[in-house]
Parts: structure tokens; sequence; C-alpha cells
């Protein structure tokens, strides 16, 4: 059995897939989760002891300028700097309260992974967590950045929202695997005790990444945004994790900027809802409208002046006449319908024949 059962999805083809990952969704439930959930706790690597800490640890250096694939870690750094920096005060939340930073890019591995030990290193395929955060009733919150310049035209390959949101629940249990040992980093770094809750999760990513998100799904989305919020919704009942979908607002390209101390933002971020209420329900075919039907045709009574006439395809006929069918009867020509036809009402019912056919020579 893998000691990473949610990091092991998260490597899942169809998971990663644009036009997958909805029905990768759909297979999932809160119950397949908790099960998940608790043997990522039970595996979580346990950096207190080994005598590591988790907070303020910088193992790479400062970026000075933008670099390809990296957008997500500056983001974290610049919110980091933004937040405990003298402007500081927290980012509001759209379902009300404030998100505090406490650190970013914090690392889970106790050290780098064993390739000898395959399946069996704790730290295979564990990254750091982009943002720690924590809430106004001192929960502990995990956020998962995703970056996307308002020009972008594509999303990262293997980049699905349900891999992120995968990704995260492992690190929510990782740090809930954690907690005295972070319960006492955060009590020295910020003066605030933590609480026994579950972490939160919020996964927060620029509009750009949620636009092509939903542009490249079946539906414009409302398919996978359905599943998302159902797992959302059975991950807090079964796990105890409050799942949350932002975007974050950014001012510019990419968003900050860069000094001697990292990358830095120039103006508040903002978070909101990553789509409208609603979203995620699909809307009913419309009904296709019936064909307005033609006001019906003014009935053509016969003449009287002009005599019954026996049927014959290669007779001509004219509106009005009466003519005598061996089969249907006697009807009433209502008009010429095109080259060698006619209609004709025989009591209630109209029928199509041919007339002025050419007559075959003997």
């Amino acid at each position: 059995m893998s000691l990473h059962p949610l990091i092991d999805l998260t490597r899942d083809r169809q998971v990663r897939q644009a036009k997958g990952f909805r029905l990768s969704a759909a297979e999932l439930t809160g119950e397949i989760l908790e099960a998940h959930y608790q043997r990522e706790v039970e595996n979580a690597p346990k950096r207190h002891e080994a005598e590591k800490k988790y907070l303020g640890v910088r193992n790479a250096r400062i970026p000075n300028a933008r670099q390809a694939g990296r957008d997500d870690r500056h983001l974290a750094l610049a919110l980091a700097a933004w937040s405990q920096g003298e402007a500081g005060a927290g980012v509001d939340l759209p379902s009300g309260g404030r998100l505090d930073v406490i650190d970013s890019l914090v690392p889970l591995r106790t050290a780098a992974p064993d390739k000898a030990r395959g399946d069996s290193d704790p730290n295979k395929g564990v990254d750091d967590i982009d943002l720690l955060g924590q809430l106004v009733d001192d929960r502990l919150a995990v956020v998962c950045l995703k970056h996307l310049s308002p020009g972008a035209t594509r999303g990262g390959a293997g980049d699905t929202p349900l891999r992120a949101l995968l990704a995260g629940l492992a690190q929510a249990a990782m740090v809930d695997a954690n907690r005295s040992a972070l319960r006492v980093e955060v009590e020295q770094a910020t003066g605030r005790a933590i609480s026994d809750e579950a972490p939160a999760l919020l996964l927060a990513a620029t509009p750009r990444y949620w636009e092509i998100c939903r542009k490249r799904e079946a539906q414009k989305g409302a398919g996978w945004i359905r599943e998302l919020e159902r797992l959302a919704r059975e991950i807090a009942e079964q796990i105890g994790v409050e799942v949350s979908y932002l975007g974050i607002g950014l001012e510019g390209d990419p968003g900050w900027v860069y000094r001697e101390d990292g990358p830095v933002l120039e103006q508040a971020p903002s978070l909101a809802p990553a789509w409208p209420a609603g979203a995620g329900k699909l809307k009913p075919k419309p009904k296709s409208k019936p064909k307005k039907s033609d006001s019906p045709a003014e009935i053509v009574e016969a003449d009287p002046s002009r005599a019954p006439r026996a049927y014959a395809g290669t007779e001509s006929y004219q509106p009005g006449d009466r003519i005598e069918h061996v089969q249907l009867g006697t009807g009433v020509v209502q008009g010429v319908m095109g080259p060698g036809k006619i209609s004709v009402l025989f009591g209630a019912e109209m029928k199509l024949l041919v007339h002025e056919r050419p007559s075959r020579g003997v």
C-alpha cells in the first residue's frame, strides 16, 4: 500500500488531463479521500524528529528576476513579504475574516527523496507548502497558489484544479500530523496559538487560471466545478478540512517587482470567489421552439361551372377542378405544387398527386 495515496493520485494521467479530470473527480468521494487523508497523516515526514524547523527555512537563492515555471513560488514569496511587512494586515477573505500569512515555501520533507528507497521513502513526492497562514479563529490554513499572467493562452502541462486539490489535501494532512511541533513554532513566530481543528485549504489562483480551466472543459466548466464543489462539501463533512476556491487579484503582470530581498507586491492583493455562485449548475438545454406553422391556407371550393373529371396523371388540372379518383373518391384541386404536381383535398385529407405527366406513345 502506498505511503502517500493522495500524492499518488496527483500523478494519475486522467487527473492531470484537462479533458479527463472531471471524470476522475466524479469517481472520488469524501469517504475515499478521508481514508487517503488518514494514510497521509500516518506517513507524514516528521521534521521535528530530525531536529529541523518548518518556519523561516530558506534553502534556495533569493530570486531577483522572473524565472520560467517559478511564478507560483515567487508569488508566495511576494505575498508573505507583503503580509509581514509594515503595510501588511492580512488578506480579507470573501466569506469574511482574514488570512494572516505566517510563512512561505514551508518545507515538509526531512530530506531529499531517496531514489533507492522508492515508494517506501516518506519524502517521495512531498512538496513545500506555498503559504502557511492562520485564520481569525486561529485555525491553520494551507494555501496552494496558481499563477497565470493575464495574457496567457494555456495553463501548465498536467496542472488541473483537481490535481491542486489533491496535492493541497495531502499537505493539509501533513500539517495535521505535525500540529504539536508547528504549534510551538507558530507561537514563537506570531505570538498566537493554533486551534485543534483540521487545517483549512485555500486554492488561490489568478483569474486567468480559472478562465482557462473553464474554457478548456466541456460545458464551459460547469461539470468540473460541480464536482469540485461537491468534493469540498464532502471533505469538510468527512475530514473537517474547509476547502475554498479563490481568485487572487494582482495589479500588473506578473503582479510584483523584484528587489534585493526578493519579489515584492506594490499593491494590496485581493481574494474573491474563483467563479460566480451557481457556475457549477448545469444549464438545461433550451427546448427547441416549435416551428411557426404557416397560417392555414384558405380552402379552395369546387368551381360548379366545371364538371367533375376522372383523374389521370397525364391530364392538366387547375385550382377548383373536381376530380374523381378510383381509390380516394371525389376531391377538389387546391393548387399547383410545382412542376407536375397538384394538391387535392379529399374530404378532410390533403393529398399530393401528379398531373401533366407526358403520355407514353404506343
